[in-house]
C-alpha cells in the first residue's frame, strides 16, 4: 500500500537511484525527472501537481536548474513540501530559498537516516494549504 508520491529531480542517475535506495520500504510511489525541465512537464501530466506529497530537488542541473523548477512548482503547486538536496552548498542559496517556502536544504552525501527522517515527517504533515 504506498503512502504517497514522491518526486526526485537529479541530473545524476546514481542519485536517484541512491535516493530511491534510501526510501526503499517506505512504499512511497518514486517518480523521477533528470532536471527541472523534465519535472514540470512530469507535473503537468495526470494528476501528479494534486497527488504527489514531496519534492526532492538538485540544484545544478542541464536544460531547467533547480531554482527554476522551484520557482514553477512553488507558484502551480504552493502546498508540496521541497526538499533542496545539493552537492554545492551555498549560504546565500539556502537563505533565499528558505524564503521562497523550502522545508530543507540538504548537503550531499545525506545520511540515509536524516533523509528518511526529513521524508517520513514532511509526508506525516501533509500538504500545506495556502490561500
Amino acid at each position: 500500500m504506498p503512502t504517497g508520491k514522491i518526486m526526485i529531480v537529479d541530473d545524476e542517475q546514481d542519485v536517484r537511484e541512491a535516493i530511491k535506495l534510501q526510501l526503499e520500504g517506505k512504499k512511497f510511489q518514486i517518480l523521477e525527472a533528470e532536471n527541472g525541465e523534465e519535472a514540470i512537464a512530469k507535473m503537468k501530466q495526470a494528476d501528479h501537481l494534486v497527488n504527489v506529497g514531496l519534492i526532492l530537488c538538485d540544484i545544478r542541473m542541464p536544460k531547467v536548474d533547480g531554482v527554476e523548477c522551484i520557482d514553477y512548482l512553488k507558484q502551480n503547486a504552493p502546498g508540496i513540501p521541497i526538499v533542496v538536496i545539493t552537492a554545492f552548498p551555498d549560504a546565500e542559496l539556502a537563505a533565499s530559498l528558505m524564503k521562497k517556502g523550502i522545508k530543507e536544504y540538504l548537503v550531499k552525501p545525506v545520511q540515509k537516516e536524516k533523509l528518511v527522517g526529513i521524508v517520513d515527517k514532511l509526508i506525516a504533515a501533509g500538504k500545506s494549504v495556502e490561500f
